[in-house]
């Protein structure tokens, strides 16, 4: 089974980094400035920031269906992402060294399975939930805290 990684699109965070921060907590997002190379995940370009680079943090909504499974959390976005990928029958650089909770879902938004993988475990998971023909997309977070990480498609 082949599969597809695809950071998420700029254009609807771009404009907010040209907002004050008191607009932006209205819109339930904050300007943050990264404080390591590592921990500052990019949903755009699917690679951390690095030290001292400047992300919006903003309440996203991940999974937008009409199932009990619609999810929403915090994310980063870089100011100056460019979209990379897509990622074919390989991870992005974001997925390296963090533990993933993938979910698998049907085509109307259901949860059909899931996985949990360990660090530079995500392609044999992301494969076994593919092999279910129930399986449509896959969602990845991050385990730890929570977050989307990035959709899976089937290639």
């Amino acid at each position: 089974m082949t599969y597809r990684i695809s950071g998420l699109p700029l254009a609807p965070f771009a404009a907010l980094f040209d907002l004050d921060d008191e607009t932006l907590a209205t819109m339930r997002a904050k300007r943050v400035v990264a404080g390591a190379d590592r921990g500052w995940p990019c949903r755009v370009s699917l690679v951390d920031a690095r030290e001292g680079e400047t992300l919006m943090l903003v309440h996203h909504v991940s999974h937008d269906v009409a199932t009990p499974y619609r999810s929403a959390y915090a994310i980063y976005v870089r100011a100056d992402a460019e979209p990379t990928g897509p990622f074919v029958d390989c991870t992005p650089p974001v997925f390296e060294g963090r533990p993933l909770a993938l979910r698998g879902f049907d085509a109307d938004g259901m949860l059909r399975d899931a996985k949990l993988a360990a660090p530079g475990e995500a392609d044999p998971a992301i494969r076994a939930l593919f092999a279910r023909d129930d399986v449509t997309y896959i969602h990845a977070h991050n385990a730890a805290h929570g977050c989307f990480a990035a959709r899976i498609d089937r290639n």
